[in-house]
């Protein structure tokens, strides 16, 4: 045994003798005892070499990569295609068109001018659907345009869809009808200054808002009963055309409602007999929403002047006012409150254009200060048939429509009598599909409705 392993030996034996006689003091002893080992291991660890003392290898590598210009060459020859959509405008030309499209390519508007298909583009109606691609310089590759279908029996189920098409310098056009698509979607809103305010703000289209203003006139007077924090939930369906929305007349139904006026909750669903074939919309307890009368002869306006005293503002006196007025745009459709028949159809004296309709129990309602009448004398006309449409003739100092409903020729507020009016019932041997139909609608506004709170606590 070597006289270092006799030192270390003797070393651990007192190590262990301190340990048994000062265990407090242990730690102490150990640290120290490590750092002097450590101290020894560096002092004899060998100093690690100089890089600039080691060998060095030079290494060469050919890295291969594809020709550059060809690259370029094929991207050059890649057509980069931008899309565009808009509305066409009964003011526009084709190449107005074409520059708000963003397209200025004089070939397609000389071919949009001239060619018998595609001037179908500028033709009719305004407000058709068009989506144009072109290249990254304005010129014109493809042009589609979608507008409602032009064939009384396709309407409403088809859309017309006119294609042009570029191959070099000449062009194509294809005019087809294709079938619109229907889609489920919900909806809800908060009335902050009107209705058709808040139904824009949530992307509903014109025709299911009108339908759920009629849903609802029974239980709501929209002239003058509206408040501000209203709220609505619906569940409708949506047309689109290749996938694409569209906002034309009859494009949307409406399905199931709820509407909470002043803090009262009103409820309807659209519900079809499938013994009679007949739609109607009733409350969640079967009762239907269609009276004998509407509330309005209108879909929507403005009451300018109601059943009660007046300034006349052509007499210039006080006097009752017999009727109620309308404010809305010449031109804006009227229509007949309830079933009856045409006893008057022409000019008379004040009224101007005027129609009259006979009801039921001696009653008569009259559209005066037409712009135009639409019936006849004699005519039976059903709830809801246009009569004419609103005007200024007459003693008239603007354009409206006075409206008046009689009983036994005595004058009524026409609010109070289509109030009043009888409802019709849901048949029995429907009322088990009806429930399985409510259900399934409830479902539906309460997600709609979730979706409202969320987005009236994001703003």
């Amino acid at each position: 045994m070597t006289d270092r392993t006799t030192a270390i030996k003797n070393t651990l034996t007192n190590v262990e003798a301190f340990a048994a006689r000062h265990p407090r003091a242990l730690t102490g002893a150990v640290v120290t005892l490590l750092t002097s080992f450590a101290v020894t291991a560096f002092g004899i660890a060998p100093l690690a070499p100089d890089a600039r003392d080691l060998p060095q290898r030079v290494v060469e590598e050919s890295v291969a990569t594809a020709d550059l210009d060809s690259q370029l060459a094929a991207l050059a020859e890649h057509d980069i295609g931008l899309s565009r959509n808009e509305l066409t405008r009964s003011s526009d030309t084709a190449d107005s068109l074409l520059k708000r499209l963003g397209a200025f390519d004089p070939a397609a508007a000389l071919f949009l001018r001239n060619d018998p298909t595609a001037r179908r583009l500028l033709q009719g109606r305004a407000g058709k659907m068009v989506q144009v691609t072109a290249d990254a310089g304005g010129t014109v590759k493809s042009l589609v345009a979608r507008f409602p279908a032009e064939s009384a029996e396709q309407q409403g189920s088809h859309f017309s869809r006119l294609t042009i098409t570029r191959q070099g310098d000449k062009f194509s056009a294809k005019l087809e009808a294709a079938p619109l698509q229907a889609q489920v979607r919900l909806a809800s809103g908060t009335i902050r200054s009107s209705l058709f305010a808040a139904t824009d703000e949530s992307r509903i289209p014109d025709t299911v808002a009108s339908q759920m203003a009629e849903m609802f006139s029974g239980d709501i007077d929209f002239h003058r009963e509206l408040q501000k924090g209203d709220r609505f939930s619906i569940v409708f369906e949506s047309l689109t055309a290749d996938g694409e929305p569209i906002n034309w007349d009859g494009a949307g139904r409406l399905v199931a409602g709820e509407f909470v006026n002043n803090g009262k909750t009103y409820s309807s669903v659209l519900f079809r007999d499938q013994v009679t074939g007949k739609s109607n919309y009733y409350s969640f307890d079967g009762k239907s929403k269609k009276r004998a009368f509407l509330a309005s002869p209108m879909e929507f306006s403005r009451v300018t002047s109601g059943f009660s005293m007046r300034f006349h503002p052509i007499l210039q006196t006080w006097r009752q006012h017999l009727g109620t007025d309308y404010g809305a745009p010449t031109g804006t459709p009227v229509r007949v409150v309830g079933d009856g028949t045409v006893e008057f159809a022409g000019w008379q004296n004040g009224f101007g254009n005027v129609v009259h309709v006979r009801h039921s129990g001696d009653r008569t309602t009259v559209y005066a200060h037409l712009s135009r009448i639409d019936v006849k004398k004699g005519q039976r006309i059903e709830q809801g048939t246009r009569v004419g449409a609103v005007g200024a003739t007459g003693w008239a100092t603007g354009p409206h429509l006075h409206f008046e409903f009689r009983v036994k020729g005595a004058h009524q507020d026409p609010r109070v009598i289509a109030r009043a009016s009888e409802a019709l019932t849901l048949p029995n041997y429907a009322r088990g599909q009806f429930q399985q139909m409510v259900a399934s609608v409830k479902t539906q506004l309460s997600v709609a409705q979730t979706m409202n709170d969320g987005a009236t606590s994001a703003d």
